[in-house]
C-alpha cells in the first residue's frame, strides 16, 4: 500500500492502522518499509504530534 501524499489523509491513515493493525508505530514503519523519521517529520510538519503514551498522532 502506498501511504497518502495529503498530511490529513496520511495522519488518519496511520492512526486507523495503529489502531487496527499494528502495536507501535515501529511495527507499522517495519512492515510497511516506511521511515519512522521520515513519518514523523513529515505529519509533524503539518502540525501533529506522535504520543508514545496514545499511540496515536495528534
Amino acid at each position: 500500500m502506498t501511504l497518502p501524499e495529503d498530511p490529513i489523509m496520511l495522519l488518519s491513515t496511520i492512526n486507523m492502522k495503529l489502531r487496527d493493525q499494528y502495536s507501535s508505530l515501529d511495527e507499522l514503519c517495519d512492515d510497511m518499509d516506511v521511515s519512522k523519521e521520515d513519518l514523523i517529520q513529515k505529519l509533524k510538519d503539518a502540525g501533529f504530534e506522535y504520543s508514545e503514551e496514545h499511540k496515536k498522532f495528534w
